[in-house]
């Protein structure tokens, strides 16, 4: 749906980062997250933070609706209403309805309702477009890299366009894919919907759907020839533009795209710099620090490329030290203070009230936090004590074992004082 409003392109900059959505904080299943990510990738590793993010930009409830119309119906409690959960399992449907839906990958997004026998009537409905059916099973079949040639999942010839999930409490594990003229689900599970610890849906149903998609008679793969609407387009992060549009400063990495409908959306607002991403600051011209026209009467303005907030902890780890000395983090002057917000520094990784539990055979808890915005030297601590290392560098991510039960609080505070801190609780532990 989201490629379909054109809101995003196989390649949009998404960010996988701690998020809230009006209080909704979800994690990833591997409890840990990679920073910019784009939808390709996001789709392929079962991201959940950028997945709820595009719901919450789509709608939980037209996206509900879009499913039921082509046959696919969620099964919430009793009076409940659509939320951002649904994406991540937090409503129920079937292994049929969800064949049903997946087969739209293969049929130029048009879902069907399974047959048990043949004079059973056709029922067909759309569920996308045909040009987004296409990206999908581009990206799920061979990882949605256009400049690459499809590629076998094996040496068999059989192709597989595929995704595993896992509900809530290890209830259900499930693998759903196309393959030539062929739909596959797998649920494993439990009829009374007891757990089965350890069960999920790549170690479990995967390789049943592997091996059922291998014991079918072979098939003609599905059509690798793009649908018209479907082109290939050269895009830039962190703007999102096309890059033969795009100012050379401003494109920090290239990536190659499916577009839909010819259109490249630009990256998605950022949800915490109220501003676009591109943003203008004033350099002193003899030193090449940042400076501000106040400051210094011959201040040379230049726009910059912002990347989203959100991601600012995970730069260094992407761009070129190179770029990002010539745009996000050029020195400010000393002879000029840089100008501050309240409530600039926010602490990310862990909200109010959490509670933690050591891992089985272990009497610590690790916690791993960062800190958006802010202004130099980033102090840290833990329960009112600085930590060992003294001051970090901005956007510098921490990583603290807590080894004593009870409640704790971790702090950051910046180079102009500003403060952010949480309250959270450790079970067990010594």
């Amino acid at each position: 749906m989201a490629l379909d409003d054109g809101l995003i392109h196989s390649e949009s900059l998404l960010a996988d980062t701690p998020q809230s959505f009006s209080g909704y904080d979800p994690g990833n299943f591997q409890a840990s997250f990679s920073g910019p990510v784009s939808v390709s990738e996001a789709l392929q590793r079962s991201l959940n933070v950028p997945a709820v993010d595009l719901l919450d930009r789509v709608g939980s409830t037209r996206f509900t609706a879009r499913l039921a119309s082509a046959g696919l119906r969620l099964r919430l409690p009793r009076d409940a209403q659509p939320n951002l959960s649904i994406i991540l399992g937090g409503a129920g449907t079937s292994l049929e309805e969800l064949v049903g839906a997946y087969r739209s990958l293969a049929m130029k997004g048009m879902a069907g309702a399974p047959r048990i026998t043949q004079d059973m009537p056709i029922k067909e409905s759309r569920m996308m477009s045909e040009g987004a059916a296409f990206i999908i099973r581009s990206i799920l079949e061979s990882g949605g890299h256009p400049e690459q040639a499809f590629i076998e999942n094996n040496n068999s010839g059989v192709r597989l366009a595929w995704k595993t999930g896992t509900s809530y409490g290890f209830r259900d594990a499930w693998a759903v894919g196309v393959s030539g003229r062929y739909t596959l689900g797998v649920w494993v599970g439990r009829p009374d919907g007891t757990p089965n610890p350890g069960f999920f849906g790549a170690n479990i149903a995967a390789p049943l759907l592997h091996q059922i998609a291998l014991a079918l008679p072979l098939s003609p793969p599905l059509s690798q020839q793009a649908p018209n609407t479907v082109s290939i387009a050269q895009i830039c992060w962190p703007l999102g533009s096309a890059a033969n549009l795009s100012d050379p400063a401003h494109c920090h990495l290239k990536r190659s795209a499916w577009i839909l409908n010819d259109t490249i959306p630009p990256t998605l607002p950022d949800r915490l710099r109220q501003r676009g991403l591109i943003e203008k600051i004033w350099i002193d011209p003899d030193t090449g620090w940042r400076t501000t026209p106040e400051c210094h009467a011959k201040a040379q303005a230049k726009d910059i490329a912002r990347w989203p907030a959100l991601l600012d902890a995970w730069l260094p780890q992407i761009v070129p030290e190179a770029i990002l000395q010539q745009s996000t983090l050029l020195p400010w002057s000393p002879h000029c203070q840089r100008p501050t917000e309240a409530g600039s520094i926010k602490l990310m990784g862990i909200t109010n009230g959490t509670r933690l539990r050591p891992a089985p055979g272990s009497n610590k808890v690790i916690v791993t936090v960062d800190a958006v915005g802010g202004t130099g030297q980033h102090y840290w601590l833990l329960d009112g004590k600085q930590t060992s290392n003294g001051p970090v560098k901005a956007k510098q991510r921490q990583r603290f074992e807590i080894g004593q039960a009870g409640l704790h609080r971790i702090t950051v505070i910046d180079a102009a004082g500003h403060v952010d801190s949480v309250v959270f609780g450790v079970d067990g532990g010594r």
